[in-house]
């Protein structure tokens, strides 16, 4: 009996302010989208870090016959020079391994990044390119006490951390991770008011039914169910409608992105990720449903 007439009140709130009711939705589906898009972004960021900082190595440049660089002086690296370098390498604290790159190997590497601009590979020589030791360290966060160790070396024309080369494009996701946060946090503000507003109007169409609960001695509680389902009813829905925008998200912009990238985007993000953040999204969105229809109640009513 109870239930019928919470689940009846529920529906007459629903079409009263079905305007309203709507346009909560939206702004739940929305608002919840965005901060799973934001998740989604932090997961999709932290696999690319771990896969990448993992092969994150050091490049040890030697000077060549052509080197303009001022370290080398106009001088190329001889034989012992180069054997000597290998061993201070190896020595230094940090350094897990060292692979030595040859011109011939650097040149097909030339090629393979290069490919698709012809004219840049045919104007490069196998001459041209520099000798180098590729260096892997224990800890990747640790480079710039090896990097300091080896700069001054005899026949070291530069010293490159890759990891330079990627802390740029890391950067701009990041901005990109918190941009989608914080308009996601806007969202479900927006949500929670317009949660209240709908609240409030609800309360105010039915004081009436209300007041007459009161008087036959109904609790706090009863009286408030019915307006705390209508919010959780709508933050379900729009739940769901943002776990359908989460998914085709997925699927149109992180598997074409690994598609477009080849790979290079490291390891690709899992459909567990997308389970996860859906069931985050969902959760949060029914706490501020509920947390905003009590707290609204709790003002406008005298329950």
């Amino acid at each position: 009996m109870r239930a019928n007439f919470i689940f009846s009140e529920v529906w007459i709130g629903l079409r009263r302010n079905l305007t309203m009711t709507i346009a909560v939705i939206i702004t739940v589906a929305v608002g919840m989208a965005m901060l799973g898009v934001g998740l989604l972004i932090n997961t999709q960021v932290s696999l690319m870090k771990g896969f990448w900082y993992d092969k994150v190595e050091i490049s040890v440049f030697m000077c060549g016959k052509n080197a303009t660089m001022p370290s080398c002086k106009g001088k190329e690296i001889s034989p012992a020079q180069r054997n000597a370098l290998k061993a201070h390498i190896e020595g230094v604290n940090g350094v897990q391994e060292v692979f030595y790159e040859d011109q011939a190997t650097a040149y097909k590497n030339f090629q393979d990044t290069y490919g698709a601009d012809q004219g840049l590979v045919k104007v490069a020589k196998v001459e041209d390119m520099p000798e180098s030791y590729r260096v892997k360290l224990t800890d990747p966060e640790n480079y710039q006490p090896v990097i300091q160790a080896i700069q001054g070396q005899p026949g070291v024309s530069e010293v490159i951390d890759q990891r330079n080369l990627l802390s740029k494009f890391f950067d701009l996701l990041d901005l990109l991770r918190t941009a989608a946060v914080v308009v996601a946090v806007i969202l479900v503000l927006a949500a929670a008011l317009l949660i209240g507003n709908t609240v409030r109007l609800s309360a105010f169409n039915r004081r009436r039914e209300t007041g007459i609960m009161r008087l036959v001695g109904a609790s706090n509680l009863y009286i408030q169910l019915p307006f705390v389902m209508e919010g959780v009813i709508a933050g379900l829905i729009g739940g769901v409608f943002s776990a359908i925008m989460l998914i085709v998200t997925k699927v149109f912009l992180f598997e074409e992105l690994a598609k477009y990238t080849g790979g290079a985007t490291g390891a690709q993000l899992g459909w567990d990720a997308v389970a996860e953040s859906i069931t985050y999204t969902m959760i949060i969105g029914v706490l501020i449903c509920v947390l905003a229809s009590f707290v609204t109640l709790r003002r406008y009513l005298r329950v």
